[in-house]
């Protein structure tokens, strides 16, 4: 099993598989508008422009679960994302990371790389997850460890497969 084997809903509710992104480095991050970490959107789409043309993308997935902070309709949340940030890469529609709702491509990360003391839960928006190009997941960051700082990493699997 592997990210490819999940399929995901489309902020206009379209069904999209992540097979889509076979052969990506992906980093998968759940989103919010009002959050303090909000203006990482900011070096999510720096990252997004300084690798997807050598097959990387960020992937972000909004979510309702920690604070209400974002209280949107995915059409909000898309016209947040592209007029403050300028987002370019895809913000799927909103789900639920954690709890019996929880996507099931959550709870395939979240076992996959589980987080401090083996906690598989999601503690907090923009909690990220690093997947290489076959679909695996190869880390998993917290959610102050900021985008500029990952930059290494996916250096690092863009490079191994070229």
């Amino acid at each position: 099993m592997n990210v490819y084997d999940f399929t995901v809903t489309t902020a206009d509710g379209k069904e999209q598989p992540l097979d889509a992104y076979q052969g990506k480095v992906m980093l998968i991050v759940n989103t919010a508008s009002k959050c303090g970490f909000t203006p990482q959107y900011t070096g999510l789409q720096e990252l997004q422009k300084k690798f997807s043309e050598k097959g990387f993308t960020v992937l972000g997935f909004p979510c309702n679960q920690f604070g209400h902070q974002e209280p949107g309709t995915n059409e909000e949340i898309q016209e947040f994302c592209k007029m403050t940030y300028d987002v370019t890469f895809p913000v799927f529609g909103k789900i639920d990371v954690n709890g019996s709702e929880a996507h099931p491509l959550y709870k395939y990360l979240k076992q996959a790389v589980p987080g401090i003391l083996n906690s598989e839960a999601i503690k907090w928006n923009f909690t990220k997850f690093l997947v290489d190009q076959k679909g695996k997941v190869v880390q998993r960051y917290a959610p102050q460890t900021t985008p500029d700082s990952i930059a290494d990493d996916i250096e690092k699997l863009i490079g191994s497969n070229a």
